[in-house]
């Protein structure tokens, strides 16, 4: 007995088909990986799934009978739960009430808080987070607000539970101790999807996996123990992927000075210099320090001791002065502060813009669209369409969108923020070789990432931080060495 199959699912937007004739098969008791590149179709499938859009044509079936979900809470209640790449949480209620939406306990016409709290404690232990219940979302960090997502998919004893990037966002120890649960819920006879840009993890935990590569099926659950990574690399792009080339050595141009930076709670008496011409990465747990120091540099926090010098002079004293001053910030949270979503392409590469070249002249709505074309073009958004609603665009292409926004305020330092969470390997790809380019045209790149495979790719270089202090600088490296400095504090 299937635990869920998906047949000949197609979907278009406009004109713009995301899946044509996409197929799926779930068996109880297995981790299946689903896998494709950026706009590959991946996220439409979930969405057809789990109730959120409906199908253009294709059937579903449940335990081998024909289901049709009007809705998420629909497919919820059949047990079918998603954890979704972007976070679908109340930011102004606190943890526990997140983790019920429309399904809380009752005890007469009132919430049984209590009943809520017993259930929810065990997955918030298994899951390693360790915050008070009534703590209001909005105040926990990107990776604590993914493991609550997480922990409301769970709190509901699924048999389908569907994991769109799951460990985008977690630390190394979080990220393993949700593949040990993953583990824990295949003994139990759940049918897991699991969908991920680190094909490592997928090769270490999946037993199945399905590949879509423009909208169709072009592996269908394959034995994991069948393929290696070039035979699923292959299956997703159908071509090798760029190379780009480390630039360790070639700092020219502007640099970035921090001298002995200290922020409560934060950092440690922090130095660092960061030049034109190479891509610095900064590593750490998650509450190392590693993420303040972009903070600081883009004026969102004040040090309490040391000084900042910008390639311009000075330091930045809030963030739009920072923009003015040529410093752009990349997030990887792309849904909650990169993007408007029900604006068109154009409208938010060209929403930095104004501040950044203030004083220098209004351009016309018409030379914005012509500028943000030419960006959308040279960062590769696809459909090239600049016209077209950014909530439409697959999850890379958004991140591509947000990247061409800050490169239109054309910066002499460009900080991001795991700017590839969420992001199939060729978009992953493409925006490495981006970032090169950048550098290469002598400006500050700085790359905060917890992803190990993109600081080993992307970076001349990797500064390991470890509770609030700079403890390694790398120029020799790998993920092994990265992680065990991260977590030691030493090489």
């Amino acid at each position: 007995m299937h635990a869920l199959t998906a047949r000949g699912i197609t979907k278009a937007y406009g004109g713009v088909t995301a899946l044509a004739g996409a197929d799926l098969t779930l068996r109880p008791g297995s981790v299946h990986a689903l896998l494709g590149e950026n706009g590959a179709g991946k996220s439409t499938l979930i969405k057809v799934i789990t109730g959120a859009v409906a199908p253009d044509s294709g059937s579903l079936r449940l335990a081998d009978a024909e289901v049709a979900f009007a809705s998420t809470a629909h497919a919820a209640a059949h047990g079918v739960a998603v954890v979704s790449q972007e976070l679908n949480l109340f930011p102004d209620l606190d943890v526990l009430a997140n983790l019920y939406p429309m399904r809380e306990p009752t005890r007469g016409p009132l919430l049984d808080r209590r009943a809520m709290l017993e259930r929810a404690r065990p997955v918030l232990r298994q899951l390693g987070l360790d915050v008070d219940p009534r703590a209001r979302v909005g105040s926990l960090s990107l990776a604590q607000r993914q493991l609550v997502e997480i922990a409301k998919a769970l709190v509901v004893e699924p048999k389908v539970l569907i994991l769109d990037e799951p460990t985008s966002a977690l630390d190394p120890d979080s990220s393993e101790r949700l593949l040990d649960i993953l583990r824990v819920l295949r003994d139990r006879q759940v049918a897991v999807v699991f969908v991920s840009h680190i094909l490592e993890e997928v090769m270490n935990l999946c037993d199945e996996i399905t590949v879509l590569r423009e909208g169709r099926t072009v592996l269908d659950a394959q034995p994991r123990s069948s393929l290696d990574i070039g035979d699923i690399v292959h299956a997703m792009l159908g071509q090798d992927l760029p190379v780009v080339s480390r630039g360790a050595s070639r700092r020219v141009g502007p640099r970035l000075e921090l001298r002995g930076v200290s922020v409560p709670d934060r950092l440690a008496d922090v130095s660092l210099t960061c030049s034109g011409g190479e891509i610095v990465g900064l590593a750490g747990l998650a509450g190392s320090g590693h993420t303040a120091v972009l903070e600081v540099v883009a004026g969102l926090r004040r040090p309490s001791a040391g000084t900042v010098e910008l390639p311009g002079g000075g330091a930045a004293s809030s963030f739009r002065s920072a923009i003015a001053a040529g410093v752009a910030l990349v997030s990887g949270d792309r849904r909650r502060v990169g993007l408007m979503l029900d604006k068109p392409v154009w409208e938010n590469v060209a929403q930095v813009r104004p501040v950044a070249l203030a004083g220098r002249g209004v351009l016309s709505t018409r030379a914005l669209r012509a500028s943000a074309a030419e960006l959308a073009e040279r960062v590769r958004v696809r459909p090239a369409n600049v016209e077209l609603r950014a909530g439409l665009l697959s999850g890379g292409n958004q991140q591509k969108v947000v990247l061409a926004k800050w490169l239109a305020a054309d910066p002499s330092v460009l900080l991001l923020d795991d700017p590839t969470r969420g992001v199939d390997l060729g978009a992953r790809a493409e925006i490495h070789a981006l970032l090169r380019a950048v550098a290469d045209e002598g400006k500050v790149v700085v790359l905060c990432s917890t992803d190990l495979d993109e600081l080993v790719a992307a970076c001349d270089r990797v500064v390991v931080f470890h509770k609030g202090r700079v403890c390694a600088e790398l120029t020799d490296f790998d993920q092994h060495t990265i992680l065990r400095t991260m977590n030691t504090g030493s090489l």
